[in-house]
């Protein structure tokens, strides 16, 4: 059995050589298809993206441009698999064109697809193949019937011409125009999240501490009301109110932990992790292994996550014990929650899971969920890790800048007071 030629590392096969080698057989089958799959290629990519971009300005040109552009990608997806068999190069496949959960529906589809840089430099290639599939499948075929000596070099020319094409239109799209979408969507979430934060934070205030104090005030008016008529009645108002105050103070501590709790700020952590883990329904075991403590908007997020996972739990997982731990990892904080309970949880399965997972992608964090049916269940996330004490300087760096900003705008206003007074 003939092996099939080992690629080098550096992308590249061997050099040519006057008798024909397996490399040569392969790219001159490469070369000599090439005309045939591009003159399909070209047919499709004319006729859906023409007839898209024709028909723009009707209710279905637009969806039909969407629908050419990801056949596009299958073309590019093609073609790279094609590369690679019989040309040996190794082009990574883009990433899949994904919707983060509140951009789904038609029109972010079809916005999505009308940017997608990937399947337009799909686009991009199948018009430039149509005259070098034909000049390759001419060239080649001429050498195979009258230039046998010199076959492998002028396959191995022309195919390195191929190389290139693919690397250059089919390889993934920028990083950084990748890194500037997934931030955009980022930023959205982040908005979305604080926004109904914001809303909670209104509802608990409206709903809980507000109208307790508005009843607190409406009881002592009517106690001093009755505090020469009736001290007894009056006393046993006071009392009441005062068994109000405690309510409505131990809800404004519950809603203050639920912004930012202090022991966090306090004592980092270990200390946060341990007094939630004490409120949740099953024995839980804390584990904290930190050589610093990471910046202040990190801890939180970290908080908060395992304060949400302990959660669910108490409410949904039926376990008997479970465990936190939370450690660094190079310039990575990892925490994991496992409990032993009956398992089967899921991203949509309405516990709040995939907002946690697009909190944490919204700081470039990692979320991954393992809950097998019957159990256990293990969340691993993983955040970026930031120095406390460089955030620190770097807010007090921006605040002196800030200062001294303001001070010369200051001095610049005084200059030019002076200059209108001597006019």
């Amino acid at each position: 059995m003939t092996m099939s030629p080992t690629v080098p590392d550096n992308d590249r096969p061997p050099p040519a050589r006057l008798i024909p080698d397996p490399w040569t057989w392969k790219e001159t089958g490469h070369l000599l298809a090439n005309l045939p799959l591009t003159i399909v290629w070209f047919v499709y990519t004319v006729f859906m993206i023409g007839v898209g971009v024709a028909l723009a300005v009707t209710v279905i040109g637009l969806p039909l441009l969407a629908v050419g552009l990801h056949g596009a990608r299958l073309i590019g997806k093609a073609e790279r698999g094609r590369a690679r068999a019989m040309l040996g190069v190794s082009v990574d496949e883009p990433s899949p064109m994904e919707l983060s959960r509140r951009d789904k529906g038609f029109f972010a589809w079809l916005w999505s697809s009308l940017k997608d840089p990937v399947g337009w430099r799909a686009v991009l290639y199948s018009f430039v193949r149509l005259p070098w599939g034909v000049l390759t499948f001419a060239v080649t075929l001429v050498s195979f019937l009258v230039l046998w000596p010199l076959l492998p070099h002028i396959t191995r020319l022309l195919s390195n011409g191929d190389r290139a094409m693919v690397r250059a239109l089919l390889s993934p799209s920028d990083e950084l125009e990748r890194r500037i979408a997934e931030l955009e969507s980022d930023r959205g979430v982040v908005v979305d999240t604080a926004a109904a934060d914001l809303r909670r934070i209104e509802r608990d205030l409206h709903d809980g501490a507000q109208a307790r104090l508005v009843a607190l005030a409406m009881g002592l008016g009517l106690a001093k009301e009755k505090l020469t008529d009736d001290p007894e009645a009056a006393a046993r108002m006071v009392d009441e109110a005062h068994g109000e105050v405690k309510v409505a103070l131990q809800e404004l501590r519950d809603l203050a932990r639920g912004i930012h709790p202090a022991v966090l700020t306090d004592r980092g952590l270990d200390a946060a992790l341990s007094a939630i883990a004490s409120r949740c329904t099953v024995p839980v075991t804390v584990g904290v292994d930190l050589p610093g403590r990471p910046a202040e908007a990190i801890e939180g997020i970290a908080y908060f996550t395992v304060s949400e996972l302990l959660q669910n739990v108490s409410k949904h997982s039926a376990a008997r014990s479970a465990s936190v731990e939370v450690w660094r990892s190079g310039d990575r904080l990892l925490l994991q929650v496992t409990d032993d309970g009956r398992g089967g949880a899921r991203m949509d399965g309405g516990t709040g899971m995939a907002g946690l997972a697009e909190r944490l992608g919204a700081v470039d964090g990692l979320f991954v969920l393992d809950s097998p049916v019957g159990g256990p269940t293990t969340v691993t996330a993983e955040l970026p890790w930031r120095d406390r004490e460089r955030t620190h300087a770097q807010t007090h760096a921006q605040k002196r800048e800030q200062t001294r900003g303001q001070k010369r705008e200051q001095k610049r206003e005084q200059r030019r007071e002076r200059t209108r007074v001597r006019e």
